[in-house]
């Protein structure tokens, strides 16, 4: 008797091993997918072969591989996120550089009396002299800064 039952559920699982899906668009336009064949009129009906796996799948790796694969990933996905955000901090540094070089450029080349501060806080104006190699400086960091 039980083996009689041992086959009966071999073959049961069998069967429901092979079953298939049917995939096919309803009067509605509505994709319909079921175990059984659609009834009447529809449209593009499809047999879906459920034992193959998609195309393009890892189903000759394990899901410790598979596992593995995805963390590498998601790594890959936050260095790249990481790189971009650091690219994207160092350029808006780079275009305010260049913007207060720019500033202090036309501040000094503008003609007006410029004050600095020393080392002790005061302030004091610059002479020509001083306003020419203010002025050479600043040129210089808007070269360098401005690229």
């Amino acid at each position: 008797m039980k083996r009689i039952a041992f086959a009966a559920a071999t073959l049961f699982a069998a069967l429901a091993a092979e079953a298939q899906i049917y995939q096919w668009l309803d009067e509605n336009n509505k994709t319909v997918i079921s175990d059984r064949p659609p009834v009447g009129k529809v449209k593009q009906p499809r047999l879906i072969d459920a034992d193959a796996p998609p195309a393009g799948s890892e189903a000759g790796k394990t899901l410790a591989d598979r596992e593995m694969d995805f963390r590498k990933r998601q790594k890959e996905s936050r260095e790249g996120a990481d790189k971009a955000e650091k690219d994207a901090y160092a350029a808006a540094q780079r275009r305010e550089n260049c913007d207060a070089a720019r500033r202090l450029l036309q501040v000094l080349e503008s003609g007006e009396r410029v004050s600095m501060r020393d080392n002790k806080g005061e302030r004091y104006y610059l002479d020509e002299a001083q306003r020419e190699q203010e002025i050479a400086r600043a040129r210089q960091a808007a070269q360098t800064s401005c690229k």
